[in-house]
Parts: C-alpha cells; structure tokens; sequence
C-alpha cells in the first residue's frame, strides 16, 4: 500500500527557501499549473470519512504538455507528518474519468488551481506551492518519516508549524469565510 509521507508549512514567499535549495545543490525538476478536481458523494461520504477522489491536470510551464492523474487520498494518521494512503493512476482522457465518477454518484465539490516547483534533496520532492486566496506554501515528501524531517531541518524550517490540513480543507474554508458560492477557483 503506497504511503504519502509529508510536512506542509505555510511560508511568506518561496525566495528564502529556493536560496537554501541553490545553496544545497538541490536540483530544480519542474514548473507547472496543477488543476485540483475533487470528487465527492452528495452526502460528502469521503469527505466524512478524511478521505479524497482527485483528478488533477498538471501542465508544464516549459513545454506545455499535460499529464492527468487520478488520486485516491485515505484517512491522515496521526503524528508530527501527515501519513495517508495514496494511489495514483495516470488517465489518458480527463473528461472521460470526469463522466465515469459522475455516472458512479460523484460529483465535483471543489475545483482550484495551484502553480507548483518542484525540487530534489536527498530522498525527498521539495513543493513550492502557491494557491489563490491561501498565497505560498512549501510541502516536502519522502520515503520516510526520519527523510522529511531532515530535510525540513537542512532548509531551516523546523521552527515552522507544520499543517496537516489538506489544500481542498484550507480552501473550502477560506470560500466559507469570503461566503462565496463558487467551487472553482483561479488565479
């Protein structure tokens, strides 16, 4: 069973983090536009149960190729990372996995943009992450535990709280807060 092991922290802005990364040797791998598509029951029964159906388009800012990604998310474990079941499964046709969740009672609860860079150190993907109406945030993922703290520690930001809310949970509330209507949100 695949294990999405990571630290999400919100941060001022990326510029101190992408010093660290240059001054580290990490290597920079991508830029791209992720469309995040969630998928729930009516009754929000994934959602109840700390679990999430994703569909998220990622373009590259380079070549402008897309790739399409289907995620299962289950429940966080508790601890000082978020720990979750995670199983991807790349689609060739995303509006093709959009009618088959449909015609199994999903439909889309939530849809947002998020600009990402990607970075290697060590074992870990380094995300620098910005989102509208959240700003910047910086999430580093590993094989293990033990890895991702590290790598916390060796980017300085171990004094950081680390946020286990998922970025569909921060925006969800963010639109209760504006009380806006919609469920798609662009930069």
């Amino acid at each position: 069973m695949p294990i999405e092991i990571e630290v999400k922290i919100k941060v001022d802005d990326h510029e101190a983090a992408r010093s660290r990364l240059g001054n580290l040797r990490a290597i920079q791998l991508s830029q791209v536009l992720e469309v995040n598509t969630f998928f729930d029951t009516p009754a929000r029964s994934l959602t109840s149960e700390d679990r999430g159906l994703r569909l998220r388009t990622n373009t590259n800012l380079g070549t402008q190729s897309s790739t399409h990604i289907l995620t299962y998310k289950g429940p966080r474990a508790p601890g000082p990372v978020k720990k979750r079941e995670e199983i991807e499964v790349a689609v060739d046709d995303p509006t093709h996995a959009t009618k088959l969740f449909e015609s199994l009672g999903y439909e889309v609860t939530l849809s947002f943009e998020k600009r990402r860079e990607s970075w290697r150190l060590d074992d870990c993907t380094i995300e620098l992450d910005e989102l509208p109406l959240l700003g910047t945030y910086l999430e580093i993922e590993g094989p293990a535990e033990a890895a991702v703290l590290a790598v916390r520690t060796k980017l300085q930001l171990d004094q950081h709280p680390a946020i286990t809310d998922p970025y569909v949970a921060l925006l969800e509330a963010a639109l209760a807060r504006t009380k806006s209507p919609s469920r798609v949100v662009k930069f």
